[in-house]
């Protein structure tokens, strides 16, 4: 069959890591109990900002709901396939679901930069303009960048993914990772592979982690200068406590994703390259409620009243 008519490879290999079999066993239970973690820690989050008509009403929480439902989405793409992959022998894909994978996990880590676009974004209207920051900080503007940040990160790779998924594929069919990546994909190709598809991958991806990138970064740092020239220490060393750990978050996720997807050659080391994804697809995601809520008060003060709520409710139905 002429590479020319159409692909000839049907489904592909996921080489995953390369361990022998108690090795599998062991990253079987860590990235198990990783994912459960992870989703419990963004449930238990949701929760909170659902069942909380304080938190329910406050722009930043309504970003930070949406954003733990975003890391479950995350991991839910990839930890059970991965998990799959080590109990079976056979971890063969379909193409179909190569490429909607390789879609779903771009798409969500577009929406990801949007979002922390957005929430420093909050955080420079809150601290930077406190007065107009009821009006201009709306729901109505909280939904709507919410809203604009799921639609643009899922909008944002239908053009590479599609012009990928168009490559005729000759063989060998084996993906040198634990996920479709279009790396390892595009190693794949019939040669001569096309400029276009690498070009217009690596331009979409540079735009979406740069230029998120650069925004969060002027944020935070208008907000820095703000509060060095406030007189008040206490509101000072809480700010910059909160401001501190919205930092921490996006150095974990631009630190690991620009490494990967924008610095030339960041694909080149198969071994390396795991690691990376492993991180960003499966720590930050178990890290981010963390530092987001670990040392909040309100998110404390909060679950506080749901404990209380939910005893006073089973004291009253053993009474009965």
């Amino acid at each position: 069959m002429d590479p020319a008519n159409g692909t000839r490879v049907q489904e592909f290999i996921l080489l995953g890591f390369e361990s022998g079999q108690q090795e599998r066993i062991l990253l079987f239970i860590v990235f198990a109990v990783l994912y459960m973690l992870t989703l419990a820690e963004n449930i238990t989050i949701i929760a909170l900002v659902f069942l909380d008509n304080h938190l329910a009403k406050l722009p930043m929480y309504i970003l930070l709901s949406n954003f733990s439902w975003l890391e479950m989405c995350y991991v839910t793409t990839t930890v059970p396939r991965m998990l799959f992959d080590l109990a079976s022998s056979e971890r063969i894909i379909p193409f179909s679901s190569c490429f909607l994978q390789y879609y779903i996990v771009f798409s969500l880590g577009s929406t990801e930069c949007f979002f922390l676009s957005s929430m420093a974004l909050d955080r420079y209207l809150a601290i930077c303009h406190p007065l107009r920051y009821p009006q201009i900080m709306s729901q109505d503007l909280c939904y709507a960048l919410v809203a604009t940040s799921w639609m643009l990160g899922f909008l944002w790779h239908v053009v590479p993914v599609t012009l990928i998924s168009k490559l005729s594929f000759c063989g060998p069919n084996i993906i040198d990772h634990f996920m479709c990546d279009p790396g390892p994909i595009l190693s794949l190709a019939c040669p001569p592979v096309p400029n276009a598809p690498i070009i217009i991958q690596t331009l979409m991806n540079g735009l979406v982690i740069i230029g998120n990138f650069l925004f969060a970064v002027l944020s935070y740092g208008a907000v820095i200068l703000t509060l060095l020239k406030t007189s008040n220490q206490d509101s000072r060393k809480k700010a910059f406590s909160t401001i501190a750990f919205h930092l921490l978050v996006v150095t974990l996720f631009y630190g690991s994703v620009l490494g990967m997807y924008v610095v030339p050659g960041g694909e080149s080391e198969s071994k390396i390259t795991k690691v990376v994804t492993v991180f960003y697809t499966n720590v930050t995601p178990l890290l981010n409620p963390l530092i987001y809520c670990l040392r909040n008060d309100q998110v404390r003060e909060a679950l506080g009243r749901l404990l209380r709520r939910r005893v006073g409710f089973m004291r009253r139905k053993m009474t009965m």
